[in-house]
């Protein structure tokens, strides 16, 4: 059990429903009793102005997945889910005028604090994906490396939202857990390479406390399943990236491993646009 179960008194998992508060209200517990264990367990691999999208260790500076470094000058971003913030503070050293949202408070004071170690100050909003507090079109590009969105109860309405803050021909690029690790614990070992759940079940992960009150929710989807709430957001898919394990790579974070690297992915980048 980790200190921040500990912290919140979480004490078995369940498989039951968890409708849009009570998922927003678990994940805001979550990440701000977390905000400070996960700083210093992922913030040097993550950096204070980097931007890596997924434990691979796939970085934009290299996948160009947001455009041309050139279009990056002037652009308006929002992150989503931005946690400490990194990638905004990177976006913003290229020339973009990044926005950093996040749910949680206690990840918005992390990212403060790295504004203060750095230098590099985004303005900082606390909201959740599902209800952007921002005027249509308001954004040429919006991005999320591993936020909000495996945390929502409705992640159709995040595309949605996305869509409609998203000017003409502006991109949307996030990444998640592959939809297929779904089927597998989360044991970077061997154990973690047996099939142990259906990939079609779409019951929520939930850690509940002694009185049932869920303190961490994590929500499954399809492939299918995003490619529909992207595409039912009236946003165009463009590409899938699936990045695979680095061969220099040796460290594992949580699930993610070698091991488990060299068989199957374990993060999936869509790449999307909103039509001119």
């Amino acid at each position: 059990m980790s200190s921040t179960e500990q912290r919140l008194g979480l004490s078995g998992v369940a498989r039951v429903a968890v409708g849009p508060q009570e998922s927003a209200s678990a994940s805001r517990r979550w990440w701000d009793a977390d905000a400070d264990d996960y700083q210093a367990e992922h913030g040097e691999f993550l950096g204070d102005d980097d931007f890596v999208w997924c434990p691979e260790r796939l970085r934009e500076a290299d996948a160009r997945l947001l455009g041309d470094p050139s279009t990056l000058v002037g652009a308006r971003v929002l992150e989503v889910g931005c946690g400490a913030a990194a990638c905004s503070r990177w976006l913003k050293r290229r020339g973009a005028l990044p926005v950093a949202l996040d749910l949680s408070g206690g990840m918005l004071r992390q990212a403060a604090l790295a504004s203060v170690r750095t230098g590099i100050t985004v303005p900082l909003v606390q909201a959740g994906a599902e209800w952007l507090p921002f005027s249509d079109a308001s954004f040429d590009l919006a991005c999320s490396a591993f936020g909000a969105v495996p945390f929502v109860a409705e992640p159709a309405r995040v595309m949605s939202e996305i869509a409609r803050v998203l000017r003409p021909g502006g991109r949307w690029v996030f990444s998640v857990n592959h939809p297929m690790r779904w089927m597998f614990s989360d044991d970077p070992g061997p154990d973690g390479l047996k099939v142990a759940q259906s990939y079609f079940d779409r019951s929520p992960y939930v850690e509940v406390d002694a009185d049932g009150v869920p303190g961490y929710v994590e929500h499954h989807r399809t492939m299918g399943d995003r490619i529909r709430d992207i595409v039912g957001a009236g946003l165009e898919l463009v590409d899938v990236v699936e990045p695979e394990w680095p061969e220099d790579l040796t460290a594992t974070w949580g699930q993610w491993s070698p091991l488990r690297g060299d068989l199957f992915p374990g993060t999936a980048i869509f790449c999307c646009r909103k039509p001119s």
